[in-house]
């Protein structure tokens, strides 16, 4: 099931919060969603938001997807995200680029690195899949999270 990471208190603490969306997939629908506004909040309130979901069906799952579109314009605005796919076939390597990105970047939020793809194999060792993928992220993300964090203490 699709999951988001939240880092609720910004890039200086190490907590992370996760809003594991099968738990409120009942009430994403439902007139009094006590559980989802919660989540709602908790994910548009991130400093570092990580949205993970399986390739189902060659694109990010249906839940994840409704849960997004309680959102509305720049409802992510000022979170800096990572999408973060896992399929059972490299075939669907682009699925984060394709159609992830798009849906974040159209809801505000800033995605400055390319989606971490880890194949369903790759998962026995995560840990050097997520290696091999900040070689490259980690400088884009930093700078991303300084750059955020900057203009929110600017704005206040």
């Amino acid at each position: 099931a699709p999951h988001l990471g939240a880092d609720p208190a910004g890039p200086a603490s190490a907590a992370v919060t996760t809003v594991e969306l099968a738990a409120v997939a009942g009430e994403l629908f439902a007139a009094e969603r006590p559980r989802v506004d919660a989540a709602l909040r908790t994910v548009a309130g991130a400093g570092v938001l990580v949205v993970a979901t399986p390739v189902y069906k060659a694109s990010y799952t249906g839940l994840l997807k409704a849960f997004l579109d309680a959102y509305g314009p720049d409802g992510l605005a000022g979170v800096v995200a990572v999408p973060l796919v896992v399929s059972g076939s490299p075939a669907h390597a682009l699925v984060g680029e394709a159609y992830l990105r798009p849906l974040l970047v159209e809801l505000g939020a800033t995605v400055p690195t390319r989606s971490l793809t880890v194949t369903e194999a790759e998962l026995a060792d995560l840990d050097a899949a997520v290696d091999r993928w900040l070689e490259k992220a980690a400088e884009p993300l930093r700078r991303a999270v300084r750059d955020a964090a900057d203009l929110a203490e600017v704005l206040r």
